[in-house]
C-alpha cells in the first residue's frame, strides 16, 4: 500500500488569491485507488454547487469548482483525466498524449464519491477500481489538481506544482506522485 499526503498550491497571480486551503491525501492498494480532498477556510465567497440528487456524467465540469486528478502509467505517453464536482457530477476522459485524442473513458459508468460540507470545510472521498483502466503491476504517475471559481467568476487554478509559464493540469512533469 502507497499512501501520499498532499497540499495544492494556487497558480501564481496578479490578483489576490484565496485564503483557502486545498489538502488531502492518496492511496493505493493493489488496484484500489482512494483519494481524499479537504478544502479548508471561507468557503461563502465560492461557487460550491448544492449536491444533486441524480450525480451524472457531465462535461465541461473544470468551468467551475472541480476537483480533478490525472493518471498516466509511467514511461507511456497515454493518461486518464477525472472530473468531480462538488454537486456530484463525474467524467473521466483518456488521452493518446499531451492534450491529444481526448475520449470519454467509457470503462466507468459511474465515480462513487462522497461529500461531506460545512461552512469552513469541504470534504470529498472517492475510492475506484483502477482494474478498468490498469494492471495491478502498472505504476502509475498521478497529477493532483482543483478549479475553485468564487462568486465573482474570477477561477484559481490548484495543483501539486505549476511547471509551466501557464496553468496547465496536463503537462506530464506536474505528475508527480508514483504510486
Amino acid at each position: 500500500m502507497k499512501n501520499q499526503i498532499f497540499n495544492l498550491k494556487p497558480f501564481p497571480s496578479q490578483e489576490s488569491l484565496p485564503n483557502l486551503q486545498i489538502t488531502g491525501n492518496i492511496t493505493r492498494y493493489a488496484n484500489q485507488l482512494s483519494l481524499r480532498y479537504q478544502l479548508l477556510g471561507d468557503l461563502t465567497p465560492f461557487v460550491i454547487p448544492p449536491l444533486s440528487e441524480t450525480p451524472a456524467r457531465q462535461h465541461e465540469l473544470w468551468e467551475n469548482t472541480c476537483f480533478e486528478f490525472f493518471l498516466g502509467i509511467k514511461d507511456a505517453a497515454e493518461y486518464w483525466e477525472f472530473n468531480l464536482s462538488p454537486a456530484g457530477h463525474w467524467n473521466v476522459y483518456h488521452f493518446d498524449g499531451y492534450r491529444q485524442e481526448m475520449q470519454e473513458e467509457t470503462a466507468f459508468n459511474s465515480l462513487l464519491f462522497t461529500i461531506h460540507k460545512q461552512s469552513d470545510s469541504l470534504t470529498l472521498v472517492l475510492d475506484v477500481d483502477l482494474g478498468k483502466i490498469f494492471s495491478q503491476e502498472q505504476k502509475i504517475e498521478v497529477a493532483i489538481t482543483a478549479v475553485i471559481r468564487n462568486k465573482t467568476d474570477n477561477i484559481t487554478y490548484w495543483a501539486l506544482t505549476h511547471p509551466g509559464v501557464e496553468a496547465d493540469f496536463h503537462r506530464r512533469d506536474s505528475f508527480i506522485i508514483f504510486l
